[in-house]
């Protein structure tokens, strides 16, 4: 838990504030902009199954990969400057995506994209315990709220703004969000660096305090707390990302609904992410032992899961609701990030620690549900495995309970 002194939520961090929460605006636009409107894309760019699926495995592989090396590039050029350039990287994949004209370049500006999702991934937690080391639950809930909503705009506007406009419109119409997000911090880049260095005073606001160190880099994989939270992480993660890509099918071929009514049970699911992000992360800061918040989730996944493969047919929409409610791990972990770390350092190192294992495992779960599907015929097997992933999170609870620091972690390894 952090001992900072409360101030006032906008004095002298507006503009921290409203760019933490247009970044995450940003985060899964890239993500949810284009599955909608496959087919449109189709006409003019030839999408088979496998380019499907290399598509909705880009993001989760992505998510990982830049989450590895986003704690190395921020030591060296600082947290605002590193946010930077991923904006600037969502920018330019948004960008090139609408003007694809052939696979290889669709894939390419998917991958721009995602890098940059990627990075903003893992520096809002230590941004939040950067400019707000007093307000880390309430910020937390704030853009992990926002992000929920990133998720769900997109496919809404996807079709009607293809109808209207063009595919290409459709994707390309985030550059814009990104631009707006780049305003903020581009400017308290310019005011940094026409403050007089004699009138500077150290502040929690000064470079230097947002570099994760090698010593902490090297030796946070021995690290319970970072385990821990990388385990919930992970089951929250895998079992979004399978859904995500799996619970529409699923739905039509056991609750016999229509794919209408599947797209609908599918928007319930994502919608269970709003209230969890408004709630979770405010509960989380204020309690000592977050142990039950952890099994409250996988109680979630287990009731949508044995829903699902016992039931499907009785009661879809409960079954859809409570599924999308397990995720309410994935606020939890974002504000562990930062309640279980001391300093900034060791933020940044444990937000892409925990991202990068998280996402890479996550990226697994399309996949092995699809193979399980395949091999065996049906779904009883995938949600077996689903439900055996969800339990794991249990282990996880009983370290996260205890409020220790990854620091203390760390020394004890001396």
């Amino acid at each position: 838990m952090t001992d900072a002194p409360t101030r006032r939520l906008w004095g002298g961090r507006t503009l921290a504030l409203v760019g933490i929460i247009l970044v995450a605006a940003n985060l899964r636009t890239a993500v949810t902009a284009l599955s909608p409107i496959v087919s449109e894309v189709s006409a003019d760019i030839s999408l088979g199954a496998l380019a499907i699926g290399v598509l909705g495995m880009l993001p989760p592989v992505c998510f990982a990969v830049f989450g590895i090396f986003t704690p190395v590039f921020t030591r060296r050029i600082g947290l605002e400057r590193m946010l930077v350039l991923a904006l600037a990287a969502i920018l330019a994949g948004h960008l090139l995506r609408g003007l694809a004209g052939s696979l290889p370049v669709l894939l390419v500006g998917s991958v721009i994209a995602f890098a940059g999702l990627g990075i903003g991934n893992v520096l809002l937690p230590p941004l939040v315990k950067k400019y707000f080391p007093d307000r880390v639950g309430l910020v937390t809930s704030l853009y992990a709220t926002v992000l929920s909503f990133s998720t769900l705009v997109p496919p809404l506007l996807a079709v009607p703004v293809a109808d209207s406009a063009g595919w290409r419109v459709s994707i390309g119409q985030w550059a814009l969000l990104a631009l707006l997000a780049l305003v903020p911090w581009v400017t308290l880049l310019v005011r940094e660096r026409a403050r007089p260095r004699m009138a500077q005073q150290p502040s929690v606001d000064d470079a230097g305090v947002d570099e994760a160190r090698p010593a902490v880099l090297g030796r946070i994989g021995r690290s319970s707390v970072a385990w821990a939270i990388t385990i919930v992480f992970t089951v929250s993660s895998l079992n979004a990302y399978a859904m995500f890509a799996w619970l529409p099918q699923l739905l039509r071929e056991t609750a016999g609904v229509s794919a209408g009514q599947a797209g609908i049970l599918l928007s319930l699911y994502a919608a269970m992410g709003i209230p969890t992000a408004l709630i979770i992360p405010v509960l989380t800061a204020r309690l000592k032992n977050v142990g039950p918040i952890v099994l409250v989730g996988v109680a979630a996944f287990l009731a949508g899961d044995l829903g699902l493969l016992l039931a499907p047919s009785v009661a879809p929409w409960l079954w859809a609701a409570f599924a999308g409610l397990g995720p309410l791990l994935f606020p939890l972990s974002l504000v562990l990030i930062n309640l279980r770390t001391r300093t900034h350092d060791g933020s940044v190192a444990l937000s892409g620690f925990v991202q990068s294992v998280g996402y890479t495992m996550g990226a697994l779960g399309p996949i092995v549900v699809g193979i399980l599907r395949e091999t065996t015929g049906g779904w009883t097997w995938p949600l077996i495995a689903l439900i055996v992933t969800a339990l794991a999170a249990t282990v996880s609870a009983v370290v996260i309970s205890r409020p220790h620091m990854l620091e203390d972690d760390l020394a004890r390894q001396g």
